[in-house]
């Protein structure tokens, strides 16, 4: 790269602040770069306060819409030519950030599962597991994307999913010793059939890696990553296609949480 790129990124952050981090770091990693300006230019949003995605899609929290939009509208007004967030569950108030901006929104779900469907290339239905978070699989969204491409989602149910949560709410405290059983969960998918996997919680690439696990990692973060940087230096065009996923939850109930 011999120029500044085109596009300016917003990102929409803090959900958790080290997967936010995490992206971060792999954008700087994937941009070709010789010195300091053919970097991308990022707007991150870093804000820890959206309230809990889980528990505002459970009915038993206050939705996060009003602080989204306000960040989306923030970092538009800032000059981000698109947004991208970095939290898979909160995509379930997406409808809510496109109606307060102009500017495309990169839909981490859509983008992951277009790298699902580039990978498998299923002439015939196929199967993935899932994991993510009860906000994310409540909200139906990687269910529901991944059955317009003709590929049946598998996901953690009753006492694994709440394994699942509870891994979850350890790494966001820290605690990085939870590896075994974050492979113990991608196993049960497995077990169940599952011929590929979704990493569809920006915590999870933080503990699971391809190695970890018997058949293909398709890891979120990563996929939004390599889509930021081909966007934003122009490699490829924004997509003119729709970034709606599925049943999206956009009550504006105002309040606070983590």
């Amino acid at each position: 790269m011999t120029s500044s790129p085109a596009k300016t990124v917003g990102v929409l952050g803090g959900m958790g602040p080290e997967a936010t981090l995490d992206f971060f770091a792999k954008v700087l990693a994937a941009t070709p770069a010789d010195r300091d300006q053919d970097h991308i230019h990022l707007i991150i949003d870093n804000n820890p306060a959206v309230p809990n995605r889980n528990e505002a899609v459970a009915g038993t929290g206050p939705s996060p819409a009003p602080v989204l939009t306000e960040m989306a509208t923030r970092l538009e007004h800032a000059g981000a030519d698109f947004l991208v967030m970095v939290c898979n569950a909160a995509h379930a108030f997406q409808d809510a950030i496109e109606d307060a901006v102009s500017c495309p929104f990169v839909s981490i779900i859509e983008e992951t599962c277009e790298a699902v469907v580039e990978r498998l290339q299923p002439e015939t239905s196929v199967k993935v597991g899932v994991l993510a978070s009860s906000g994310c699989l409540d909200a139906k969204l990687y269910q529901e994307a991944l059955a317009t491409r003709n590929v049946q989602a598998i996901i953690p149910e009753g006492s694994t999913r709440d394994s699942f949560m509870n891994i979850l709410y350890r790494i966001k405290a820290g605690d990085k010793n939870v590896r075994d059983d974050m492979k113990t969960l991608a196993e049960h998918l497995i077990n169940q059939g599952a011929q590929t996997i979704i990493a569809g919680c920006t915590e999870v690439p933080l503990i699971l890696q391809q190695d970890d696990i018997s058949v293909p990692l398709i890891n979120s973060t990563d996929v939004l990553v390599a889509r930021t940087v081909t966007y934003a230096t122009g490699e490829a065009k924004l997509a003119q296609r729709p970034q709606k996923t599925s049943t999206k939850l956009v009550s504006h109930t105002a309040g606070g949480g983590a």
